[in-house]
């Protein structure tokens, strides 16, 4: 594979990192501004998901079908779920640090699930990264609840669970996708329907933002950027892919205080900077049983 990546590639990575980080505060408007419940977002999401792959749905059904719908739904619909039930309270900015803990959450699953091997210097890097993301949600700021980030750290415990077992399904990334929206439609449809209020009211509001709220998570983002990282991923070696990722969390920050007014204490600084660093750590040093792409890109 070529050592070093052509303009044109860092380029398409770079509007990979502003549509993640842009979708994160997408995902706060429409919660908290226009009001959308969470897990009917959720299944909007999905929805225009699977409208997009429908086609790949009409193949022969993939091998462990059962796997791929439970691993599938765990890594969109219901990481999802629980970072936008967050996002109600807590700023995009919070939430792209507590994002960081999905690379030292997915190693320490691998330990336990997928027998690897972890030295000393990425062992530091966890410890980072977790410390900087407990920093971040427990010190006093205008981050918003810490219930809210809370929720936010488990739709990432969700998803980096299950990232884990991603490697052992013999099934494309857009397949996956399509399969996982599914998934996540026929539990999200019905969730919506009995744990919330207020859908038809908050669509009826503002159906123009909400449109482009849900056709920005959903095309933009979820089919488009994903797409494009992993044609990147697979012309180009994960060394070179994989850490320009982590300019997302720095952009999601940079939105979150021009979009939507986050207030950026000591506590994001200095929580989001020891994050950040062990992250840095982790996705350099090499790994030999895990799906690198996902170590740090967001779930989109």
């Amino acid at each position: 594979m070529p050592r070093q990546l052509p303009l044109s590639a860092l380029g398409i990575m770079l509007l990979c990192n502003v549509a993640w980080a842009l979708n994160v505060v997408v995902s706060k408007i429409a919660v908290a501004t226009l009001g959308l419940p969470p897990l009917f977002y959720t299944a909007l999401r999905s929805a225009t998901v699977i409208a997009v792959l429908f086609p790949l749905l009409l193949r022969a059904r993939p091998e462990r079908l059962p796997h791929v719908l439970l691993i599938g739904f765990a890594i969109t619909g219901g990481s999802f779920g629980l970072q936008f039930i967050g996002l109600q309270t807590a700023s995009p900015s919070a939430v792209g640090i507590v994002n960081l803990s999905g690379a030292p959450l997915t190693v320490l699953f691998a330990i336990l699930f997928l027998g690897e091997e972890v030295r000393w210097r990425r062992g530091i890097g966890m410890a980072l990264a977790l410390g900087g993301v407990g920093l971040a949600i427990g010190a006093p700021s205008d981050a918003g609840d810490p219930v809210g980030l809370g929720f936010a750290f488990a739709g990432v415990l969700v998803g980096a669970f299950a990232s884990v077992f991603v490697k052992r399904l013999d099934i494309g990334s857009a397949r996956l996708q399509a399969w996982a929206g599914l998934a996540s439609l026929c539990v999200m449809l019905p969730a919506t329907m009995a744990l919330e209020t207020g859908q038809i009211a908050a669509v009826s509001a503002a159906p123009l933002a909400v449109a482009a709220c849900v056709l920005f998570a959903g095309v933009i983002v979820s089919v488009g950027a994903h797409s494009a990282y992993f044609m990147l991923f697979q012309r180009y070696d994960a060394n070179l892919i994989v850490p320009l990722t982590l300019f997302t969390p720095l952009l999601t920050i940079a939105f979150g205080t021009w979009l939507t007014g986050d207030t950026i204490g000591w506590p994001l600084i200095v929580g989001g900077t020891m994050a950040l660093t062990g992250v840095a750590i982790i996705v350099i040093r090499p790994t030999r049983k895990l799906f690198k792409p996902r170590l740090v890109r967001p779930e989109s």
